[in-house]
């Protein structure tokens, strides 16, 4: 069995702040949406846009939260915000350490669910981590690479797209006889749960 990757330390004064400041982002698009944006449907379990943003945290979070659970936090926000910019239509930024958060705590949370070394994901600007057991990769260019964007990562991990949808769309680009992930995904409400948030 390959060892277990080693967790990643989140600062929770970062990641407070980062939430603080999506959650501000998010407000300040949905504080003027009309009654039918509000009842519209989002990719989030059917719940209406209404729906979600009720669930949406009141504040930024409880200062005894751990780093970790905070990252969480900041993960399920940044997926929130996405499903309410597709059920809305309107562009929803993303406040640069929040999407960082996100894509990392997905990343590592896929690295803890599919454990190994034979498959290196890339999704820059902000995490590298290899999974899947099989053969090692130690230098030279890897084998087999999974590379994508930000959101379209935070979208795989948290399941609001597939695997073969985002090949066929070219917003992945897998090479190597092991880089497909589809067995692997989503992270979020699989397998390895305590490495990532729950059902979103």
């Amino acid at each position: 069995m390959p060892p277990r990757p080693r967790a990643r330390n989140y600062d929770p004064a970062k990641t407070r702040a980062a939430v603080a400041a999506q959650l501000r982002h998010v407000r300040d698009v949905v504080g003027g949406l009309d009654e039918e944006r509000l009842a519209a449907p989002t990719r989030a379990g059917g719940r209406s846009v209404r729906e979600l943003i009720a669930r949406l945290p009141a504040e930024a979070a409880a200062a005894d939260e751990d780093g970790r659970a905070l990252a969480a936090r900041c993960a399920e926000l940044v997926v929130h915000s996405d499903d309410l910019a597709a059920a809305t239509g309107l562009a929803v930024p993303y406040d640069r350490q929040a999407l960082a958060t996100a894509v990392r705590l997905l990343a590592d949370g896929l690295a803890a669910k599919a454990p190994g070394g034979s498959v290196e994901l890339r999704v820059p600007p902000f995490a590298v981590v290899q999974c899947v057991e099989g053969p090692r990769h130690t230098r030279g260019t890897p084998p087999n690479v999974v590379e994508t964007d930000p959101l379209t990562w935070v979208r795989l991990a948290a399941g609001r797209i597939g695997w073969a949808e985002a090949l066929e769309s070219g917003e992945v680009t897998a090479s190597g006889e092991r880089a497909d992930l589809a067995a692997h995904l989503p992270v979020l409400g699989g397998n390895g749960g305590d490495t990532a948030p729950g059902q979103v």
